[in-house]
């Protein structure tokens, strides 16, 4: 008998990208469960034309918005996808082909994506493209999303964990200034839970610019994407700065305090 699937996402004010994340699961996923978190646009209406079950549920953080769709999704199988994401063909196959596996290896709780990212305004990945690796479906009875704002990764033992080799497509930036505003907030957010010697975060704003640079240009290979890969290695590198600058800031306070 085939496993039944729900296919969670979080949303807020993503009118401009919910239906190609929606429609990358129609057909695979039984349940689609929408979890707003008061969005002012058509995101929810048209969530709702896609057949969604719709929540309001009021914005605590990453994890605990994301183990609430946990929490009224009906089916125990969940494929969580952000609103700035969407299935490969390859991916609705392979997890097509998991959910209908008359005999499910029960050792496996979930399976890990390869999540690529996307450039605004383009289809696909840029050549030799960066990616970052999450469990993304899983049996909620054996794995959850944390209970944090800040941090929503599904731990799992390797040898609990599966692969899915199609690819996840991650669109996260509209803008550049909407990767500025992005982060500010969740470096904001990060202030709350996250607690660094003043000290030692000084001297990290010295050097850290740098090696974001480079780490983002050159390991993370931006320099394929051209003036823009630049820009955006370059953005990376001075909001790093900001985020030091925050959490020293929050750190002398506390021991003022």
């Amino acid at each position: 008998m085939s496993r039944k699937l729900s296919c969670t996402v979080i949303t807020m004010n993503e009118e401009d990208r919910i239906e190609r994340c929606l429609a990358s699961v129609r057909g695979i996923a039984d349940e689609i469960v929408v979890v707003d978190s008061g969005s002012t646009d058509q995101t929810v209406e048209m969530a709702r034309g896609f057949g969604a079950v719709c929540h309001f549920n009021a914005w605590r953080g990453y994890g605990q918005q994301k183990r609430f769709a946990e929490d009224v999704a009906t089916n125990d199988w969940i494929l969580n996808l952000d609103a700035d994401e969407w299935l490969t063909d390859a991916a609705r196959r392979e997890i097509a082909a998991i959910m209908a596996d008359p005999q499910p290896d029960p050792e496996i709780h979930g399976y890990r994506f390869d999540i690529r990212h996307v450039y605004p305004g383009r289809s696909k990945p840029r050549l030799l493209a960066d990616s970052h690796k999450y469990i993304r479906l899983y049996d909620r009875t054996r794995c959850r999303f944390p209970e944090s704002s800040v941090f929503d990764e599904i731990k799992l033992n390797p040898r609990n964990m599966g692969r899915i080799r199609g690819a996840v497509l991650h669109q996260s930036l509209r803008s550049l200034s909407h990767l500025m505003r992005k982060n500010v907030a969740y470096y904001r957010l990060q202030t709350t839970e996250i607690d660094k010697a003043p000290n030692l975060l000084l001297l990290r704003m010295i050097t850290e610019p740098f090696t974001v640079f480079f780490k983002y240009y050159v390991l993370k290979r931006h320099f394929t994407g051209g003036a823009y890969g630049f820009a955006v290695a370059s953005t990376i590198a001075g909001l790093r700065t900001y985020r030091l600058a925050l959490l020293r800031r929050s750190g002398k306070s506390r021991a003022s305090g």
